[in-house]
């Protein structure tokens, strides 16, 4: 009929709180309506990008329902406390299973377009509802891609950091060679962090194993400097206060030499040449002494107590 103007042409007052609710409940039927035609485009569009390698099918289905479940529900309810839990957890399986950035945030990316150019085809003859239908879904749009990014990255972080803490157990442990003896070979560089996790670690294994003599031998430490040394001294002091000796081993003649240089307070360290000769050492402040036994095979070294 002439002078008829078609349902999505009718104009609409911009700024009307009516107004943009009806547009929001408009958007959330069309997405929910066109569910499974829009998922599949998406599944479709992620697999020519490659984004779902690793994935089976099952996986790719249960996974790409969730997600756009997820999102059309934050557009209805403009909350996001669902968005934040699923992202974590998909965070997490995602860099357990070993899955890229452009994997994770690809994916909502190429949702987000398909969302988009699904509104442009459904609002294509009125550009103005076009706009206000946009200024609604984008915000939302990219408040869940911002969550999805950040939970990835928290994850990455978090395993880094569990990953950094498991090398530093491994490069730095305290081994109990005999009771009330532990030795405490450094290797690597020992920077802040890892000589306060270093001290933290020994203290403990000196109350658990009741120590009383603890060898710390630095022949694998590149460079002993200031810093290096006043945390060999702050270990030696807090080690002190539970009742066990330490007797430090394999300082080169350089980093004597260097140490000497730079002044540092060594007077309450007690040094030895090499890690046989402070094992030595922390016998006889233990009070063991080595005999030699007679066998059939001849003579042996064996472990005395006093």
């Amino acid at each position: 009929m002439a002078g008829t103007i078609p349902q999505n042409h009718i104009p609409t007052p911009a700024g009307s709180d009516a107004s943009s609710a009806s547009l929001l409940l408009e958007l959330v039927g069309h997405f929910r309506d066109h569910r499974e035609r829009l998922l599949q485009a998406w599944v479709e569009q992620m697999t020519a990008k490659g984004l779902l390698a690793g994935l089976s099918a099952e996986e790719t289905n249960t996974e790409s329902v969730t997600i756009y479940d997820t999102c059309v529900g934050c557009l209805a309810t403009g909350q996001y406390a669902g968005a934040e839990t699923y992202a974590a957890n998909m965070a997490q399986r995602g860099v357990l299973r070993g899955m890229t950035t452009e994997q994770i945030i690809g994916g909502l990316l190429t949702l987000r377009d398909v969302y988009g150019r699904s509104l442009a085809e459904r609002y294509q003859g009125n550009m103005a509802r076009l706009a206000a239908a946009l200024d609604i879904y984008e915000p939302v749009a990219n408040k869940i891609l911002s969550i999805v990014a950040m939970a990835f990255i928290e994850e990455r972080e978090r395993v880094v950091r569990e990953q950094q803490a498991s090398i530093r157990e491994l490069s730095t442990p305290v081994l109990q060679v005999r009771d009330r003896l532990l030795i405490l070979p450094i290797i690597g560089v020992l920077d802040s962090v890892r000589a306060r996790q270093l001290t933290e670690q020994l203290l403990h294994s000196i109350r658990a194993n009741r120590a009383r003599a603890v060898v710390v031998d630095v022949t694998g430490v590149p460079n002993v400097d200031s810093r290096v040394a006043n945390h060999l001294v702050q270990t030696v002091d807090a080690a002190r206060l539970l009742g066990a000796s330490v007797i430090v081993t394999g300082i080169s003649p350089e980093t004597a030499q260097t140490l000497v240089t730079i002044g540092v307070d060594l007077s309450k360290m007690h040094t030895v040449g090499d890690l046989q000769g402070g094992i030595d050492e922390a016998d006889r402040l233990l009070g063991y002494q080595v005999l030699r036994v007679d066998t059939a095979a001849g003579l042996s070294p064996t472990l005395a107590g006093r």
